[in-house]
C-alpha cells in the first residue's frame, strides 16, 4: 500500500453487535479504528435474535456451564451500562406430561442458574404449582400441566441501539465509522495484512486505507470476507437460520414471557411481550443459500404459529394475525452433524495465520456476551500489534444514552410535545441523548409526526446529523425504530422522506427511490 493513504491500526468489517463492540474498545484503548459495513449499522444476525440478555438456560443441557456463567455476568454488566435499554423480563416455563424436561430436571436447572448468577441484579426463581401457574396465566393450556417455573433474564427491545450506542462511543473516541461500505478486497503484502479496498454502495466512490489488522466481524459473511483476500482456506461458518413472527396481543396472551418446549421436536422456543407486541420464535434450520435472501418459510411460520396456539389456545392464531416476520442466519462454527440445537454458541476468535498475519475472525458469539468478546479480542489485537495495550474500560463505562436519563425525562416533560407514551418511547430509544434530540428542534422540526404524539419531526434530522443514517431504511428501521411497530410506521413514511430530503439535499428522483426501497424493504417481511 502507498505512504499517502489513510491508515489505522484496525479495520473492523461489520457493524453488528461484535464489531460494534471491538472498534469502542479498540478505540478506547487509544488504537485508530475504522468501521465497514456493506449495510447499515445492525443489519444483519444481531438484528434477528429474541431480543434477550440471557444466560443461555438452554445451554446448560449441553454442559456449556461456562457460557452460561460469562452470558450472567454479562447481562449484570449490561444492566448497568445499559439501564435504557436493557431492562429485566420475567419468563414463564410451563412444564406439560408429555416435555420431555419434567419438574425436577427444570427444578435442578433453575437452582443451578440462580447459583451461576452471583451477584445478580434481578431476582431468583421460583417454582409453580399447576393451580398457581393457572392463576397466574388463565390464558394457558391445562390439559396435562404439572407444573411451571418462573425466572428473570433481562431484554434489549431495540438491540439495534444498542449496537448503534456503541458505534457512536467508538466515533467520540476516534473510530471512523462508514456504513454503506463494502470491502471489496483485503490487501495483503510479504504475507500480512496490509489494507483494504472498498467501495461506497451509496455514491458508487472507491477507496483504500492501510491497516496494520483486520478483524473480520461480518458474521454469516465471514467466509465470502475472506475470499476477498484471494486466499484458499477452510469454510469456518456452518450458519443456522433463526425465524420470529410479530403479532398483536392475543385473546389469553401471557403477561410474562414464556420459554416453551415445542411438541412437534422438543426444541424451546419463546413467546415474549415486546414493543407493544409479542414477539414469537425462534426456529433453528442449518442454512447454505443466499444470505441476501433469507426469509421465514411458510413451514417455520406454520410451526411457530401451531405451537403458541397449543399452548395458548384461545389465541386462535392465523397467518393473517401477523404483522411481519424476521429471519436471519447465526454465524456458528461449520459442523455438519448432530443436532443444530447443540452446536456452541460459544465465541471463536480466530488468528487466520495461513491466509495472512493480523487477520482475525469472529466465529459465532452471542448477543448477550458482545462486550467480553470485544475485550478479548482486543486483547489479541494487541498482541498481533506488538504493543502493551491500556486495559479494558468497557465494563464499568455506560453507554452514551445511560447518562442524564432522569434530566432527559425533565426536559421531555417540560416540553409538552408529547404525550405520556411518547416521552416513554423517547426515553427508550435515547435515553439521556433525548436531550440532544430535544435541541435539535427548531423552526420546522418543532411538531411531532404522529396523531399520538410519539414521535419527534427533530429525531429524523437528529438521525442523520448525529446518527449516521444515511438512508429512508436507516431512519426508520435503525434509528426512529417506528419500522418495528405494527404498522411498520408507514403512515410516517412521507413525512420522513420530506424532512430527510430537505435535510439531505435530495432531487425529487433520489427522494421517490428511497421511499419505494423502504415500502420494498417494509414488504419483504411479511409472509
Amino acid at each position: 500500500m502507498s505512504d499517502d493513504l489513510e491508515n489505522f491500526d484496525v479495520a473492523v468489517i461489520g457493524a453488528g453487535v461484535n464489531g460494534a463492540g471491538i472498534a469502542r474498545d479498540a478505540a478506547m484503548r487509544g488504537l485508530r479504528v475504522a468501521v465497514f459495513d456493506q449495510d447499515d449499522v445492525c443489519s444483519g444476525t444481531s438484528a434477528i435474535s429474541s431480543r434477550l440478555i440471557h444466560g443461555g438456560l438452554r445451554y446448560l443441557e449441553y454442559g456449556e456451564i461456562p457460557l452460561v456463567f460469562e452470558s450472567l455476568r454479562e447481562r449484570i454488566t449490561l444492566r448497568k451500562t445499559a439501564e435504557h435499554l436493557v431492562k429485566p423480563i420475567r419468563i414463564c416455563i410451563p412444564i406439560y406430561e408429555s416435555a420431555r424436561r419434567g419438574p425436577l430436571l427444570i427444578r435442578i436447572g433453575m437452582i443451578l442458574y440462580d447459583l451461576l448468577s452471583v451477584g445478580k441484579t434481578v431476582p431468583g426463581h421460583d417454582m409453580l404449582s399447576r393451580d398457581e401457574a393457572i392463576a397466574a396465566e388463565p390464558g394457558l393450556e391445562r390439559s396435562g400441566l404439572r407444573a411451571a417455573a418462573r425466572y428473570y433474564d433481562a431484554q434489549v427491545a431495540y438491540a439495534e441501539r444498542l449496537v448503534l450506542e456503541n458505534l457512536l462511543a467508538a466515533r467520540a473516541a476516534g473510530a471512523a465509522i462508514r456504513t454503506h461500505n463494502r470491502v471489496d478486497r483485503i490487501h495483503i503484502e510479504h504475507g500480512a495484512v496490509a489494507g483494504l479496498s472498498y467501495t461506497d454502495t451509496i455514491t458508487g466512490e472507491t477507496g483504500e486505507c492501510g491497516a496494520a489488522v483486520v478483524v473480520n466481524a461480518a458474521g454469516p459473511w465471514v467466509d465470502s470476507v475472506l475470499a476477498t483476500t484471494g486466499k484458499r482456506f477452510k469454510k469456518l461458518i456452518g450458519g443456522t437460520k433463526g425465524s420470529h413472527i410479530i403479532v398483536s396481543p392475543f385473546e389469553g396472551a401471557p403477561a410474562d414471557a414464556f420459554y416453551v418446549e415445542a411438541a412437534a421436536d422438543g426444541r424451546p422456543f419463546f413467546i415474549i411481550p415486546w414493543n407493544g407486541l409479542y414477539l414469537i420464535g425462534t426456529t433453528d434450520i442449518r442454512y447454505d443459500g443466499d444470505l441476501s435472501e433469507v426469509r421465514a418459510s411458510a413451514a417455520e411460520v406454520d410451526y411457530l404459529l401451531e405451537e403458541t396456539n397449543r399452548v395458548f389456545p384461545a389465541a386462535n392464531l392465523g397467518r393473517d394475525d401477523i404483522h411481519y416476520a424476521y429471519a436471519g442466519v447465526r454465524p456458528l462454527p461449520q459442523r455438519s452433524r448432530g443436532p443444530e440445537g447443540s452446536i456452541t454458541r460459544k465465541h471463536i476468535i480466530k488468528r487466520n495465520r495461513r491466509i495472512a498475519r493480523g487477520l482475525v475472525s469472529i466465529i459465532g458469539g452471542k448477543l448477550t456476551t458482545y462486550r467480553h468478546l470485544a475485550e478479548q479480542t482486543v486483547d489479541k489485537v494487541g498482541k498481533v500489534l506488538g504493543r502493551r495495550l491500556p486495559e479494558c474500560r468497557t465494563r464499568a463505562m455506560k453507554l452514551p444514552g445511560a447518562y442524564r436519563i432522569a434530566e432527559a425525562r425533565e426536559q421531555l416533560e417540560a416540553s409538552q410535545l408529547l404525550a405520556e407514551g411518547g416521552v416513554e418511547r423517547l426515553l427508550g430509544v435515547y435515553g439521556g441523548r433525548a436531550i440532544d434530540v430535544l435541541a435539535v428542534q427548531n423552526g420546522d422540526f418543532n411538531d411531532v409526526l404522529d396523531e399520538r404524539r410519539t414521535v419527534l419531526a427533530a429525531e429524523v434530522v437528529f438521525a442523520i446529523r448525529e446518527e449516521m443514517a444515511r438512508t429512508l431504511i436507516d431512519i426508520v428501521h435503525r434509528r426512529l425504530m417506528v419500522g418495528l411497530d405494527a404498522d411498520q410506521g408507514r403512515p410516517l413514511y412521507e413525512r420522513i422522506a420530506d424532512i430527510a430530503g430537505n435535510e439531505l439535499g435530495w432531487g425529487e428522483a433520489t427522494r421517490n427511490d428511497q421511499l419505494k426501497a423502504l415500502v420494498d424493504y417494509s414488504d419483504s417481511l411479511g409472509v
